[in-house]
């Protein structure tokens, strides 16, 4: 006769909590970026993160070895040969070469936002990194302003914190808008650098076969990473990408 117990099952015992996982930070600030300009009437439109020197750079009036493209530190794309009228490969820089794509295939007016992941050749640290991800803005009409631009803006930044946030228009440059500025927004009494924008550059419409003297528009690049940080309080860019547990169950 054996003298172990036999074990019982106890049935009446809550049962053991499977541990779920859940949406990266990134994502569910993009998501909620997406959810806010849907309401406000834009359509998520989505690109290639492998684009041409023509997207990313010529037809955004940044053509070769102008000076401004030195603001773009660029991975590009082994290949075997140049095409010539596209240009060379590279990792796109940012998401504005979705601009140009769009307007190609549809006609004004539209009104479109494209999130996605960028690439630049940088070196890390607490506010820049080479990967980032970023939604683009557009918006093309007849009689479209500056005013319409500060609007938009307003209305995202105060339904995205979920209160009133105080804002303001700095100058800028940017080559494929003109004029350009910087959107800063005030966090506990200091100015905070928050997206780039401006007005479509006419040469811009041009290259993507808009009449610039019929089409006017604004253009914006928010970094899903900034307003991440500003969100949830983070001081380091890094945090995002490392996939530290302790730090993502934060979320």
């Amino acid at each position: 006769m054996s003298n172990n117990k036999e074990k019982k099952l106890d049935v009446t015992a809550p049962g053991k909590v499977t541990e779920a996982g859940h949406l990266h930070p990134l994502t569910k600030v993009e998501r909620k970026a997406r959810f806010i300009f849907k309401q406000l009437g834009f359509s998520v439109i989505e690109g290639p993160e492998v684009e041409t020197e023509w997207y990313n750079f010529d037809a955004l009036n940044i053509p070769e070895n102008h000076p401004a493209r030195d603001m773009w530190d660029t991975f590009w794309v082994k290949q075997r040969a140049k095409n010539e009228e596209q240009g060379r490969l590279l990792l796109r820089t940012h998401t504005s070469p979705v601009q140009v794509r769009y307007m190609e295939q549809n006609n004004p007016p539209l009104r479109i936002v494209v999130p996605g992941r960028c690439f630049r050749h940088e070196k890390p640290d607490a506010s820049h990194d080479i990967q980032f991800d970023q939604i683009e803005g557009l918006v093309v009409d007849k009689d479209i302003s500056v005013g319409h631009f500060k609007a938009t803006m307003q209305e995202f930044l105060d339904k995205f914190f979920k209160k009133d946030v105080e804002s303001r228009i700095r100058p800028s440059y940017f080559p494929f808008t003109e004029p350009s500025f910087e959107v800063d927004i005030k966090v506990e009494d200091e100015w905070i650098e928050t997206l780039g924008a401006g007005m479509v550059h006419p040469n811009v419409l041009s290259a993507a076969g808009y009449n610039p003297d019929q089409w006017q528009g604004f253009a914006f690049g928010i970094g899903v990473d900034r307003l991440a940080m500003m969100k949830y309080n983070i001081d380091d860019i890094r945090l995002f990408y490392e996939n530290d547990l302790r730090f993502l169950r934060q979320f």
